[in-house]
């Protein structure tokens, strides 16, 4: 018989699915690429469930002859490859964002003889929506956890931004952007000492208690489902470094990030404006080890933040310390820079990656703000952090319709600067 392709991502398996592998069917054997994690993720949220576990699902349904990873967005590669008789495809990409993969599927199957087939499209289904009710309703925190090391695993680099209370943390889950194609959007979120301080009228002088931020985080983690890195200061004293790891852990975060500093905290774009002082090579490799021997699963991650560039030690010492961080067992190394430029990231980045070429390497380019993230995955950065950029972008707007009602004695001149009132009905879930 003939062998028939169709690419399928089946995150939900659902009626159309099984709809476009019967139509495929009369024309020969089925071969089902499954896309795989890194071929989802690179165009719209990794999959809720892993390949492995789709792959078996596909595998076992009536008609489905073999099931092959399709590594990237593109049809043609594979088409190439298994060099089918026949490939089977919905109508939903005649228009649209997904014609080009349509063109360049079609030149693949003309090279060698092969035809294409499009059915239509299974009307009244959004994989996409369903996926995201199923993530809405059955996330737990041990699958929020192990996110992190999925996107790390499946993303060249992965893209968090802070979010300081839950409706931050909504409209960081939800805010979507088209380009080229591919559909944008944060893989998580990132809980900064700085803006929970902040939102709290505090400074940033690790004032929180653990508990307190621990909470924001559980009120984030009620309505979202990505997640979340949360910046832990110094890590406090060892022996509470280890409670709060453990902490961290049972309620669903997937990593935490410690600075190699002591004493009173200062942020570290300060520099050497003020009094600050790095921990210890060893001191700090002992608290790394001591984290990481506190969690009860490797999905909770640990990620040492290396001070030595910001406090002017230079490069010498900024790799001295990584190497010795990464020997203590860590999960991953933050550079930061308070630099204008990305030079010095990427010169140490050049020199830890040809060393520790799978340690993830996580960046916070807060000075340094016009590079790319594919220029830092190029210098194998592995996750971009946005730390504070909501939080700032939310003040000067409330300054802004402050002072504007004062000065007009009403609210009509700021109406084109507030979000619509339905706007956040649908923002929060449950308000219709």
């Amino acid at each position: 018989m003939a062998s028939v392709y169709i690419g399928m991502t089946v995150d939900v398996l659902h009626h159309g699915h099984i709809n476009i592998i019967e139509q495929a069917r009369k024309y020969g054997d089925v071969i089902v690429g499954l896309l795989s994690d890194s071929a989802v993720a690179d165009h719209k949220r990794l999959p809720y469930l892993t390949y492995e576990h789709r792959k078996q699902i596909v595998e076992n349904i009536k008609g489905v002859a073999q099931v092959v990873p399709q590594n990237e967005w593109d049809y043609a590669p594979n088409l190439k490859k298994y060099r089918p008789e026949v490939m089977v495809h919905g109508d939903d990409w005649l228009e649209g964002p997904l014609v080009p993969y349509r063109d360049r599927a079609l030149a693949a199957l003309a090279e060698y003889g092969g035809r294409l087939v499009e059915i239509p499209y299974t009307r009244g289904i959004s994989s996409n929506e369903m996926v995201t009710q199923i993530q809405a309703l059955g996330t737990t925190p041990d699958i929020r956890r192990r996110t992190l090391k999925r996107l790390l695993a499946a993303k060249p680099i992965s893209r968090f931004i802070e979010a300081h209370n839950p409706i931050s943390a909504l409209i960081a889950e939800h805010t979507i952007v088209e380009r080229d194609g591919k559909n944008y959007q944060f893989d998580g979120f990132w809980s900064s000492s700085l803006t929970d301080s902040t939102a709290r009228g505090k400074p940033d002088i690790e004032a929180l208690e653990i508990n307190s931020r621990l909470s924001n985080i559980n009120d984030i983690f009620d309505v979202t489902t990505k997640p979340l890195i949360m910046d832990a200061d110094t890590g406090g004293k060892l022996e509470h470094f280890e409670l709060n790891v453990r902490s961290m852990e049972r309620l669903g975060i997937s990593a935490t990030i410690i600075e190699d500093k002591v004493g009173l905290k200062k942020n570290s774009l300060f520099g050497n404006d003020v009094a600050q002082s790095q921990d210890d090579i060893e001191s700090f490799c002992d608290k790394i080890r001591a984290g990481r021997a506190a969690r009860v699963s490797d999905d909770f991650m640990v990620i040492a933040r290396i001070e030595s560039l910001i406090l002017d030690k230079g490069m010498k010492d900024a790799i001295t310390r990584a190497q010795a961080y990464a020997g203590a067992g860590v999960d991953g190394i933050m550079i930061h820079s308070r630099k204008k430029t990305s030079d010095e990231v990427f010169e140490f980045a050049k020199i830890f990656k040809s060393e520790f070429p799978t340690l993830p390497l996580v960046c916070v380019p807060t000075s340094y703000n016009t590079v790319t993230e594919d220029e830092l995955a190029e210098h194998g950065f592995n996750l971009v952090i946005y730390a504070n950029h909501l939080l700032r972008a939310a003040y000067p707007a409330m300054q802004h319709v402050a002072r504007e009602i004062l000065r007009n004695s009403r609210s009509s001149e700021v109406d084109q600067h507030l979000m619509n009132i339905n706007e956040i009905l649908e923002l929060i879930p449950g308000t219709k």
